[in-house]
């Protein structure tokens, strides 16, 4: 599999195209003394995977959050399909796709039964047979969720995730917990996602991971995105900077952007 980023361009909130997925203006979010999201701007295409990478509290879920409309905003715009996530949230959740780091399945329920239960609720006519084929998992419809290894079980809450057909995937560290070879799995379904024209918004403790998959990345800080751009031009941005590589191979990675950037680990 190569990853080909799409996109070296730096997002601008300009008025709405028919190749913007997901457009956020100047976001800001307070909870009581605490600035979560202090004037986020940013764009994703179709078809581009857009990584969001930051410490922990930097942000991200809050953003990520807002966009899925489970949390209000305080000011500025948020849009999907040029659709008001805050004045139509009800009509943007039925566009999006939002796959979790943890879910809960019904254990006695087969694959098939799964999807089926969840079209029904967003009113999808996408046959069962159809969404588990797109994640590679049409020869276990008929097992039950609670017999399914990890990396299964992650790409059958990506096949719920797909059953209304949605414009934006948004994806919560994927490959949690996952074996290098389901790991790799994973991202060759991701990847495929975004060749089917979907925009994909990721977030991710992997580094390898985001600098594999991610067309553009957005490293956020204090509620603050202090870099956006492909995960190749950060790195080389760093080499000007005349930074130090900490592989003894003095290959500057996308770890050395995150922590020059920002000071710390992103597990931290």
């Amino acid at each position: 599999m190569t990853f080909t980023p799409q996109s070296s361009a730096q997002a601008h909130p300009l008025t709405h195209s028919n190749d913007t997925v997901i457009q956020v203006r100047d976001l800001h979010k307070r909870y009581k003394d605490i600035v979560a999201v202090d004037g986020v701007s940013f764009e994703v295409q179709r078809g581009e995977i857009f990584g969001m990478l930051g410490p922990n509290g930097a942000g991200k879920t809050t953003t990520v959050e807002i966009l899925e409309g489970l949390r209000d905003l305080d000011s500025g715009e948020a849009y999907i399909v040029g659709i008001d996530v805050t004045k139509n949230p009800t009509r943007v959740k039925g566009m999006i796709g939002v796959q979790l780091q943890q879910n809960a399945f019904f254990d006695n329920l087969n694959l098939k039964e799964t999807i089926e239960l969840f079209a029904t609720l967003y009113g999808s006519d996408m046959p069962a047979e159809e969404a588990l084929e797109k994640v590679d998992l049409a020869e276990r419809a008929k097992s039950q969720y609670k017999h399914l290894s990890g990396g299964q079980k992650q790409r059958l809450s990506i096949a719920v995730a797909l059953v209304n057909n949605p414009v934006a995937m948004f994806l919560d560290e994927p490959t949690t917990g996952l074996d290098p070879q389901a790991r790799r799995r994973m991202w060759d379904l991701i990847d495929n996602l975004r060749t089917d024209g979907m925009a994909i918004m990721l977030t991710t403790h992997y580094m390898e991971e985001a600098e594999l998959l991610c067309d553009r990345i957005a490293i956020i800080d204090h509620g603050q995105i202090v870099a956006l751009d492909t995960p190749q031009n950060l790195i080389d941005q760093l080499k000007t900077r005349g930074a130090e590589a900490v592989r003894k191979d003095g290959a500057l990675t996308l770890e050395d952007v995150f922590i020059d950037l920002t000071g710390r680990s992103l597990v931290e």
